[in-house]
């Protein structure tokens, strides 16, 4: 990477992770804050207070992403972070459960992560953008796992409604960074590896290998934001935790995620044996949730199924856009990406009223038993996935003024070791490759590509 590519990279993964604050930081405490407000008895109302954001989020991020590439990405960034800066003070000063409702949906309105990761394509080179999508990615499982932690110890000394300051004065700031950290892309444009196209969104919505992980990432957040609608309540009651001390509880679980993530992980790609290891993680994961609806009344049983379930949850958050990668059309792989983001918010959304609803009518119990069917709907569809092939997305910069024959350089390329789909689009001046993850013939596609130009 350039100097300018890495600034981007880290400076957009900031920003992206300052979204992804907003909805983590409260999660293990939003309920329990929720229920003192105002007409906060029902807790099916505090289960959509929650849940709003990721349903705002659900609507708008894809027509930002692409009304971006008419006006401009740093336009429509600077207006979401505008917007999600008034819902979190809107939300902070919430003496009711309505008014809190508003500030969370506000918040959502501010949904530029697909723009976000559009001008990180306009500020990276095509061979670099991989890593620059992994620094952000990082940042989020990062974030999520440090949220968890830290939202109950700022509850304790600044409050929920704090939290909700805190993040309204970080986005102002991130605003601040935006101008001054984020270059200026020479040019934006649609780039098929981050955008929605539309014209291909009805094979990305026909493919039922795509189908099956975009049913899965709605399930497991849909799963997580009821249990979390849940869990602060039963850690209390069981465990007799002041909410202050909860982070006792995910500090190690939340840890011993991410240390038996990493080998899954690696095991899964150097041996080609992804399908089994997500199988696997699914299974973990229905397991956790049934272990859980059974362990109600015993706070270390509930600690240990939470450290199940965060071991398959960071396997899973992990491996799914893995999947999504090699099994998306080589030239549709943002389109399919736009497709699994917009599921997993309205999981989000899905998740925390059904949760909040069940919770009100059939206690915690009720939430677990939907959890454990939403997993065993899931790893039963899992269970009968085709195995993804072992490949790697590659991307390539076509010469500006080469007028060649793009179908001959696909073909050309195509006929090279290890390379298993080509699309080369002049439009955008990029060859989208997949290619074998032990071994393809990296110095003849080079020299091809090296030809156009």
């Amino acid at each position: 990477m350039t100097a300018l590519e890495l600034r981007a990279s880290l400076g957009l993964a900031g920003i992206y992770a300052l979204r992804m604050l907003g909805m983590f930081l409260i999660l293990p405490v939003f309920a329990l804050y929720a229920e003192t407000l105002h007409g906060a008895d029902n807790h099916t109302l505090i289960g959509i207070a929650l849940g709003s954001y990721g349903l705002v989020q659900a609507l708008l991020q894809l027509p930002l992403g692409m009304l971006s590439d008419k006006v401009g990405r740093k336009k429509i960034i600077y207006g979401g972070l505008l917007l999600f800066a008034a819902g979190s003070f809107i939300a902070a000063g919430a003496d009711d459960i309505m008014m809190l409702t508003v500030g969370r949906i506000i918040q959502g309105a501010g949904a530029i992560s697909a723009v976000i990761t559009a001008l990180l394509a306009d500020l990276t080179r095509e061979e670099v953008r991989t890593r620059a999508m992994a620094i952000i990615g990082m940042s989020i499982g990062t974030t999520f796992a440090v949220s968890l932690v830290l939202g109950p110890l700022l509850a304790k000394y600044i409050g929920v409604n704090g939290i909700f300051v805190l993040t309204g004065v970080l986005s102002l700031l991130a605003l601040l960074g935006v101008w001054r950290i984020i270059p200026d892309p020479v040019h934006s444009s649609f780039h098929s590896d981050t955008g929605t196209n539309t014209a291909r969104l009805p094979a990305v919505l026909r493919n039922r290998e795509l189908q099956r992980l975009n049913f899965g990432i709605f399930a497991l957040h849909a799963a997580q934001m009821a249990m979390f609608v849940t869990i602060p309540f039963a850690l209390t009651s069981t465990g007799d935790l002041d909410k202050s001390q909860h982070w006792l509880v995910y500090l190690p679980v939340v840890v011993a995620g991410f240390v038996l993530m990493v080998p899954a992980i690696i095991y899964g790609e150097k041996k080609a044996r992804l399908k089994q290891v997500f199988v696997a993680a699914v299974a973990l994961m229905t397991t956790a949730q049934i272990g859980m609806a059974l362990a109600l009344s015993s706070f270390w049983l509930i600690v240990l199924w939470l450290a199940l379930y965060f071991v398959a949850f960071n396997i899973l958050e992990a491996t799914l856009p893995s999947l999504i990668s090699k099994i998306a059309p080589a030239d549709a792989k943002g389109t399919a990406i736009g497709v699994y983001n917009t599921a997993q918010s309205f999981g989000l959304f899905a998740g925390a009223v059904a949760g909040g609803w069940l919770y009100s009518h059939h206690g915690a119990l009720g939430v677990f038993a939907f959890t454990s069917v939403l997993m065993l709907a899931w790893l039963l569809l899992s269970l009968t996935m085709t195995p993804p092939k072992a490949v790697k997305s590659q991307m390539f910069h076509i010469g500006e003024h080469w007028q060649g024959d793009a179908d001959a350089l696909s073909r050309q390329l195509a006929s090279q070791r290890g390379v298993s789909e080509v699309v080369v689009l002049l439009g955008e001046r990029v060859a989208y490759l997949k290619v074998s993850q032990q071994d393809w013939d990296e110095a003849a596609v080079k020299q091809l590509i090296q030809a156009t130009y």
